[in-house]
């Protein structure tokens, strides 16, 4: 991977954090500070992309009406008590 040098202005606070985190994780704060703009970046592409999402047939013509029963279930819900 080749990287790229540049230059951020931070809040001291945050940078203290990060030296901070670098210290106790025996990492750079330049290593905390590469992975934190490679999720920011993987964020900001993931929301530009649109959503794909496949449609498939269930057979099941009630379904649609018993999804909460299905989702409380999921979750250890009472559907009449959330």
């Amino acid at each position: 991977m080749a990287l790229k040098r540049t230059m951020v202005y931070a809040e001291a606070s945050d940078l203290a954090v990060i030296k901070e985190a670098a210290a106790r994780s025996n990492v750079s704060e330049a290593e905390i500070i590469r992975n934190a703009i490679h999720l920011a970046a993987l964020r900001v592409q993931r929301r530009s992309e649109p959503l794909r999402l496949r449609r498939f047939a269930s057979g099941d013509p009630t379904l649609a009406e018993r999804v909460d029963d299905y989702l409380a279930d999921d979750f250890g819900r009472d559907t009449e008590h959330p």
